[in-house]
């Protein structure tokens, strides 16, 4: 199976500006730019969306995890923070946090880190990362 998005890119780094597509079109001609990426500038930037790729990846991968026990989450909410910084080399992104709340009745706490670590280290998109990956879940009851 392959996925496919484009982005094009137009002018320089900090005064051009681009678009990102996906084949789905779910993004069709989405704006970015230096600004949105280093600054408060209107549009996406590659590190919202791998953040957005690593969220929704993640809440499908416990899904499948809990599923392998006959268990179904009632919500899994999944937000991912991605952290770029500059290094001797460039900006690098150097760490990803995932805040995971999900409800899922009838869980105890220790089945639920268990099935966290299983899903951590099973996620096609936590796998992708040469980064720190971190994840801090909440059980709701």
């Amino acid at each position: 199976m392959k996925r496919r998005a484009q982005a094009i890119w137009q002018g320089g780094l900090k005064d051009g500006h681009g678009t990102i597509s996906t084949e789905s079109r779910a993004l069709s001609e989405i704006a970015y730019s230096f600004g949105a990426r280093f600054e408060d500038g209107a549009g996406t930037n590659p590190e919202e969306l791998l953040g957005a790729a690593h969220s929704g990846c993640f809440s499908m991968a416990l899904a499948l995890v809990l599923g392998e026990s006959n268990i179904t989450a009632d919500r899994i909410d999944t937000a991912a923070t991605v952290s770029i910084e500059p290094t001797d080399d460039g900006f690098t992104i150097t760490s990803v946090h995932l805040s995971v709340a999900a409800a899922v009745p009838g869980l105890d706490r220790e089945s639920f880190d268990s099935a966290i670590e299983t899903t951590k280290a099973a996620c096609p998109v936590s796998n992708l990362f040469n980064a720190n990956v971190t994840v801090d879940a909440q059980l709701e009851s």
